[in-house]
Formats: C-alpha cells, sequence, structure tokens
C-alpha cells in the first residue's frame, strides 16, 4: 500500500479548471458561509440512509480490520471534520481529537493516531507557525480521499458538502465536547460528552451508529434471523452495528439507557406475554415531536427476549393471601402483579364468578374461580369437577348439598359427562369416603402424567391450543408430544422461521387443525390425532416453507400455492377455449362433459409421464450405484497392486552398496548422491565468473578446487561429530552411523551451495550487464509523471535507486541462469532434478525377476 504522502495530489490545468467533472471549491475571498442543516435529528430518510452507508463502507474498510473502537471513531470523526474546500482535510490536535472520542490526548498520540498511520488509513502532516512550532496535524482518510478524487460519485464515501456538514453536526448534537467561539458563539456539548475514559469510544460510536439505523419515531431497526436468547434481539442488533459480541451489545444499551438517550421497551405478543423488544432513541423521536416517557433505569442483568429470563421476573410476593390462577401456578406458589413477563403468570383462563368460602360466608375477597376450596385454598383436581361437593378433611360439612346450585355442574348444564369426568368423579367419591385409589393401569397412567402443559415457555404457547387433548393424555404420550412438538419447533428455524416467532407459528398450525376436525369434542384419540394430523407439517406445493398454503417465515400467502392455482385455472381456461373454438354451439351439459374428459385424460397423461420418469429415476439411480461399486472395485484392486509392488520395491537390494531390503537404494547412498549432485552444482556456481565459458580446462579446474575446499569442510564437520559421540557408540548401529555421516555431508554442501550461489549473485551484478541495466532503470523511475517536478528529491531519488537495485538483482540472476546452461552444455552436466520429480524414474523402473518372484511366493 502506497504511504499516505505518495498519494496523487489532484492536478490542475490552464485556466484553473480539473479534468474531473467535479472540480476543487476555491478558496473564498469573504468570510465562509455556514451552512444551516437545522436539528441534525431530523433526518429524511434519504439523508439518513446515506449516510449510514458512508459509515458502514468506512467502519469495513481492510484497513480498520480488528481494529479497536477509539481507531474507528477516530476516523469518522475526521471524515466529517474534513472540508471540501480545504482538499477533504481536517485540521486538528492529538488534544482536540481525544475530546472528540472521549480519551486522553496521550492515549490518542500515542495508541490512536498511530495505529492510524501503519494500517494506511490516515495521511497526516505536521502545521508549523512561522517559529517553527508544531501547530497542529493537517490530516486525511485516505479511503476518502482516494474516492473522492476517483471521480466516481455513485461510491457511498462520495459525499458531498451537505451530507458532510450534516454529519458533523449530528456527531455535535451526540458526543460534541463543546467549546466557545471567538465572536461569542457557544456550542454546547453533546448528550454523551462526559462519557469519557474506559469504553467510551465504544458508546459514542454505537449511539452514532443507532441513531442512524433509527426511523423518524425514534425506533431502532432490529436485526433478522437467530440471535442469542440469553442476551435478546437489541443486544445482538447493536452487537452487529458494532461487530462485537451479544454480551458487549447488551452493556451498551444498559450504559446507554443509564444517561436517559434510549429506552428498551417490551410489546406485548399474541400469546399476551411481553416477550418481545424495541428499542428507542428518545432523542430522535423527541426531534420529531412525539412525546416519549424517561428511559427507564438500566437492569444489572443482561438483556434477553425471553419473558422467563428477564430481569426483575423472579422476585416472589409475601402476601400470604395472593390471587392464584386456575391451572398455571402450583398449590403454594405467589404470583407478583409487578411481572408482567413471566410466563406463569399469563392469565390463560378468564376470572369466573366468585365462589363460597369455607365458613359460608359471602364476603368475597377477590372474585376469583375457586375461593371455595377448603381451608387449604387449593385448587380442584380438574376442571371439570363438580364444584357443587365440598371435601371435609375433619369437620364434615352440614348439607348435603350446594349453595350455590341444586343440579349440575358450576359452568353450566350438561346432558351427560364423558368418560374422563366419570372417572374423575369415581375417584373423588373414594378419596372423600377416606378410601385409598387403586392404581390400574389407566389410573397409574393418569397419576404420573403432567396436568398443566409443559414449563417450557416456547412449548407453553406451542401447545396453547390444545391445552385440553393435552390433560386427556397419559404421561407417556405426554412425553412423545412434547419431543413431537420439539422436533417441529426444531424444523420451523430450520426452514426460516425465527426463533422467537416459531411457537406461535405451530400454534396456528394446531387451531387450524382443529377448526377442520370441528373442535376439540371432535377428537375421539387424542395422541394419534397430535402425532399424526395436528403437529406434523402439510405442504400444499414443493416450497419446504409452505403449510396449508400459508409461509411458515412470514406467514403470508404461499406464492407457490397461488402460482400453482393460477396455472391450473389457465390450462382449464385453454382447454374450454379451444373446446369452443374446436365443437361451437355445444350445450352446458355436453361442453362441460368434454371438458372433463379431457381433463381427465390430461390427468392420466401427467401421471404416467410421472411413473415414467420415476422408472427413468430408479434405472439412473441403480445405474450409479452400479458404478459406484465398480470404481470402489477398481480402487481396491489397484490398492492391492500398489501394495504388492511396494513389497516388491521394498525387498530390492542397494544399488550402489548392496545392502538388502533398501528399496534399490539405501539411506547412506542416497544421501552420497545427493552430496556429489550438489557439489557439482556448486563448482559449476564458481565456474560462472571464475572460469573462461569457452575453455573446457579452465572450467575443469574451477570444479576441482571447489570439490576439494567442499571435501575438506565435510571431513572437517564429521570429524567434529565423531569427536562428540562416546566411543564404541556407533559400533553398534554401522548402518545409522554411514547414514549419519552421509546427511552431515550433505548438509555442509548445502550451506556452502547457498553461500556461493550468494556469492556468484553479488559478483554478477557488478558486472557491466547489470550495471548498464540499474542505470536505465534509475533514470526510467526519474522520468515517472508524478516525479518530474523534481527528479533530485529524496522521495525520486528513493524510488529510482529502489528500481535500480531490482534492476540489477534481476539482471545478475538472468546472467547466471545463462551462464548456467553453457557450463552444463559444455560438460554435459544434468541440472539436479528434486527428489519428488524423480519418484516416478523409480516407480517405473524395471524390477528384478528373480527378487519379485521370490517376494510374491
Amino acid at each position: 500500500m502506497a504511504s499516505p504522502t505518495a498519494l496523487p495530489r489532484p492536478r490542475r490545468f490552464a485556466g484553473g479548471g480539473a479534468r474531473r467533472r467535479l472540480r476543487s471549491v476555491p478558496a473564498q475571498a469573504g468570510p465562509v458561509v455556514q451552512l444551516d442543516v437545522g436539528n441534525p435529528l431530523q433526518l429524511t430518510e434519504t439523508m439518513r440512509t446515506r449516510l449510514l452507508a458512508a459509515v458502514r463502507a468506512l467502519l469495513s474498510d481492510p484497513g480498520l480490520k480488528d481494529a479497536d473502537d477509539p481507531v474507528r471513531l477516530a476516523t469518522v470523526v475526521l471524515v466529517a471534520k474534513s472540508k471540501v474546500a480545504t482538499n477533504y482535510r481536517a485540521t486538528t490536535t492529538a488534544t482536540e481529537l481525544g475530546r472528540w472520542v472521549g480519551l486522553k490526548s496521550s492515549r490518542v498520540a500515542h495508541h490512536v493516531l498511530p495505529q492510524l498511520r501503519d494500517r494506511g488509513v490516515l495521511g497526516s502532516n505536521e502545521t508549523v507557525s512561522a517559529a517553527g512550532r508544531v501547530t497542529g496535524l493537517e490530516c486525511w482518510v485516505i479511503p476518502m480521499y482516494r474516492v473522492q478524487h476517483g471521480g466516481d460519485r455513485r461510491h457511498v464515501l462520495a459525499l458531498s458538502r451537505v451530507e458532510l456538514v450534516v454529519l458533523l453536526k449530528l456527531i455535535e448534537v451526540l458526543f460534541a465536547p463543546g467549546w466557545n467561539h471567538k465572536d461569542g458563539r457557544v456550542t454546547p456539548a453533546g448528550m454523551i460528552a462526559d462519557r469519557t475514559g474506559r469504553g467510551a469510544a465504544t458508546d459514542r460510536l454505537g449511539l452514532l451508529l443507532m441513531v442512524l439505523s433509527s426511523n423518524a419515531k425514534g425506533w431502532l431497526q432490529l436485526c433478522s434471523g437467530s440471535v442469542d436468547t440469553e442476551r435478546g434481539r437489541p443486544a445482538a442488533t447493536v452487537a452487529r452495528l458494532l461487530g462485537c459480541s451479544p454480551a458487549g451489545g447488551a452493556k451498551v444499551l444498559s450504559r446507554l439507557q443509564e444517561r436517559d438517550v434510549l429506552s428498551v421497551d417490551r410489546r406485548e405478543t399474541a400469546s399476551g406475554l411481553n416477550a418481545r423488544s424495541r428499542v428507542r432513541l428518545l432523542p430522535v423521536a423527541k426531534a420529531h415531536g412525539i412525546a416519549v416517557r424517561e428511559a427507564r433505569e438500566a437492569a444489572d442483568a443482561v438483556f434477553s427476549d425471553l419473558a422467563d429470563t428477564a430481569s426483575g421476573d423472579h422476585e416472589m410476593t409475601v402476601a400470604a393471601m395472593a390471587p392464584v390462577v386456575t391451572g398455571v401456578h402450583g398449590i403454594d406458589e405467589g404470583l407478583d402483579p409487578y411481572s408482567p413477563d413471566r410466563a406463569d403468570a399469563a392469565h390463560l383462563h378468564a376470572s369466573h364468578a366468585s365462589g363460597v368460602n369455607p365458613a359460608g360466608s359471602l364476603s368475597l375477597s377477590g372474585g376469583f374461580s375457586g375461593e371455595g376450596r377448603g381451608g387449604e385454598g387449593r385448587r380442584p383436581e380438574r376442571v371439570r369437577v363438580r364444584e357443587d361437593h365440598a371435601v371435609d378433611h375433619g369437620t364434615a360439612m352440614a348439607g348435603s348439598g350446594s349453595l350455590v346450585a341444586e343440579d349440575g355442574p358450576l359452568r353450566g348444564e350438561k346432558p351427560k359427562k364423558s368418560p374422563a369426568n366419570q372417572r374423575v368423579d369415581q375417584r373423588t367419591v373414594e378419596a372423600c369416603a377416606g378410601g385409598r385409589l387403586s392404581a390400574g393401569g389407566w389410573e397409574r397412567a393418569q397419576q404420573e402424567k403432567g396436568v398443566d402443559l409443559p414449563a417450557d415457555l416456547r412449548l407453553r404457547v406451542a401447545l396453547g391450543p390444545v391445552s385440553s387433548l393435552w390433560e386427556r393424555l397419559s404421561g407417556w404420550q405426554q412425553g412423545q408430544v412434547k419431543a413431537a412438538a420439539k422436533a417441529e419447533l426444531a424444523q420451523l428455524a430450520g426452514l426460516g422461521v425465527a426463533p422467537e416467532g416459531a411457537p406461535q407459528r405451530l400454534a396456528d398450525r394446531l387451531t387450524r387443525r382443529l377448526t377442520e376436525t370441528g373442535g376439540e369434542a371432535m377428537v375421539a384419540k387424542p395422541f394419534g390425532w397430535l402425532r399424526s394430523r395436528g403437529l406434523v407439517r402439510r405442504p400444499s406445493c414443493s416450497d419446504r416453507r409452505c403449510d396449508d398454503g400459508i409461509r411458515l417465515d412470514t406467514g403470508d400467502s404461499c406464492e407457490s400455492c397461488g402460482n400453482v392455482l393460477h396455472i391450473h385455472r389457465a390450462r382449464r381456461a385453454r382447454m374450454r377455449a379451444d373446446i369452443d373454438r374446436e365443437l361451437p354451439g355445444l350445450a352446458a351439459g355436453e361442453r362441460r362433459r368434454i371438458l372433463e374428459r379431457r381433463l381427465r385424460e390430461r390427468v392420466a397423461t401427467l401421471a404416467e409421464n410421472l411413473a415414467r420418469d420415476q422408472e427413468q429415476a430408479r434405472a439412473e439411480r441403480a445405474r450409479r450405484e452400479a458404478a459406484r461399486a465398480g470404481a470402489a472395485e477398481q480402487a481396491e484392486h489397484e490398492r492391492r497392486a500398489a501394495a504388492a509392488a511396494d513389497a516388491v520395491r521394498q525387498a530390492l537390494a542397494c544399488e550402489d552398496c548392496g545392502r538388502g531390503r533398501a528399496a534399490g537404494l539405501c539411506e547412506a547412498c542416497g544421501y552420497r548422491r545427493r552430496t556429489e549432485t550438489l557439489t557439482v552444482e556448486t563448482g559449476l556456481l564458481a565456474a560462472t565468473w571464475a572460469a573462461v565459458l569457452d575453455d573446457r580446462d579452465d572450467i575443469d579446474a574451477v570444479i576441482a578446487g571447489v570439490r576439494a575446499s567442499l571435501e575438506a569442510d565435510i571431513k572437517h564437520t564429521q570429524r567434529e561429530f565423531l569427536d562428540a559421540v562416546e566411543p564404541g557408540e556407533l559400533d553398534k548401529d554401522p548402518v545409522g552411523a554411514a547414514s549419519v555421516l552421509a546427511f552431515a555431508a550433505l548438509q555442509t554442501v548445502e550451506a556452502a551451495l547457498s553461500d556461493y550461489r550468494s556469492n556468484t549473485l553479488e559478483r554478477l551484478g557488478r558486472t557491466e550487464e547489470a550495471q548498464a541495466e540499474a542505470r536505465r532503470a534509475f533514470r526510467t523511475e526519474q522520468n515517472r509523471p508524478w516525479f518530474r517536478h523534481n527528479p533530485n528529491g529524496a522521495d525520486a531519488t528513493a524510488a529510482a535507486t529502489k528500481a535500480a537495485d531490482t534492476a540489477c538483482r534481476r539482471t545478475a540472476e538472468y546472467l547466471l541462469t545463462t551462464r548456467l546452461e553453457q557450463l552444463r552444455a559444455r560438460t554435459d552436466q544434468v541440472p539436479a532434478a528434486p527428489w519428488m520429480d524423480r519418484l516416478h524414474e523409480l516407480a517405473a523402473r524395471p524390477l528384478d525377476t528373480d527378487t519379485a518372484s521370490a517376494v510374491i511366493a
């Protein structure tokens, strides 16, 4: 990446014009006219979208990848403070920039600005006074600088003068440090200007992004898709805006809520629970004239979209006579009236008429169903149990009748009872008589089951429409239905349905299926109906997201089903038109019979085509399976053949020393061959500059001298190794000792080869050819268009020197390659091939017949 100081400046031409369509604004003779943008929080949709896209593009620049939030916020501030009149530059100081970012000047000077320069994001020049003192920095953000001078006005970073002014005014309202102008005007501090220190840059950047991502009413546009249910969708939205974790987003929301710049509200869902959260930016809403309430005190816990994990949901009431919601709470649970988000606090049943207290008094405490339940204050065993009976647990209640109703149950007259009610009444009578329940098969299953819906909030919402069917299931059946419901919720999440909306989608499905059946009373077998009809998805088309003609992800009508229906109607209309054209004047009945006959024929044709396609698919599948089986068999055969060939090769003796079972070449001999090849290569390298290329004797003399030098080095290395080894240790393994010594010789030659190559390139670089090429490259670089105004300057000289060195090195490499080819041609030497390139030659080498036969036998 080019350095900031080497970026091209906009070129001027005669007449003061610029070649690009966008021309620089000339310096004004009088005072600069300030643009009146009004309240920057009252942004139009177009301006808000434009600024949000620019900020996001700036933060997603590759140079800011994995950068800290102070570095990213400083980049946004410098872009906002840049001016068109100064060629998109901003003048500032480390102290002033620190006040905007919320950090100390030392932190900005030693951390923020150096990181921006190192990442290639910021270019800067020091502004110096007449006395030579540094008065500030002239900064320009390189990504925006390039876009502004690139001529592409459609780029998101090609901000106009008005857009830059609006962005700066918006930042001033949010977190400007505040200052006094020379003319007496005062720019007040921003809303969170006093938020400084650790995390200040994160909060300021997050507030700016949230303001730009909100609508005119101040509501933040929350992200879609699956989110961390422990943190909630607001925290996930802030995390995606800032590029941090959901926990970090929750902390940012909490800190900003403490400063009353936003509020996190919960709105009621279709299930009656306040389980959906939304975030409102209070300054934006107030700027548009919307009356909003003050932000609530930030919760200590993290934000969550689940009602049972929201803060303040788990406080228990201390009142002794708290009302109980029938069918939801346990026997001894209380209800906190100030916890509307709690799952088990939802009023799933309507309030009924007041009952009778145990003493027979008609004074009512709360008007809730079940007040006449005895001294224990417990609920009845089932909602269908007749409430005109009172169980006496010690003091028998006088009278055989009820004070409420003479005949019939409390909830209305029923001519007959269901078998379940009869069993319950029978068990109730047995309990009243003091007898012990006889646990038969059905009774034992009923004792083990749970009367209420599952405790999981998602399953409670999903199975809410079939709560009565749930009560009719045994314990084992309830477990199976619960597992099936969980599987359906997981399948809905895989089809694109948001996790928080999947339970309601499943509840809507069960409601539709009950409507088709005729209600819960028409379901004779609840378990079979739930498993085979109620919970299963029924797609009406080929779209996997379709269920009974409804899109699961959106809840709207399925477009694919509409297309299928439209196609069928169009085909029927076309057939009707064909009949009218071919057989005009037919009666309505005859016309209808012909149309239906043709439709049947077409359906039969489609069925035949489908059967033929399925048969072809089965044949193709069988062919592919046979091909796969054949390929697997062939691969197994080749593997066995390769294993046999490898076994034969391993049994061969070494070609050089004759050692058995050395695969044709033992380790020590392989090292020696490689050492000999590299020795010759080293001699050729020395001969490229030390010998006359046309004199064969001179070349051989140089190679012999290099060989003698290398042999002396090898002997010295081997002697040092032998001196370091304990006496007699090498005699234990002579083969291993020979391999070690040969490998030491190879390492010595490899090190010498590298030194000889470097020395050869250095000497060839001093030849006349290399120096001439370097001079040409030096002059060419000095004549570049951007160096013509000062060809002897420091930048031009440095670039020309670098180009000359590169040209000299490439020329030396070319001379070395050319001379090595000439030397090999005169000495009949073949260049050394890498070991991997020689493997195929070794594999293709014929095996000895006797050895191969012995190994195979």
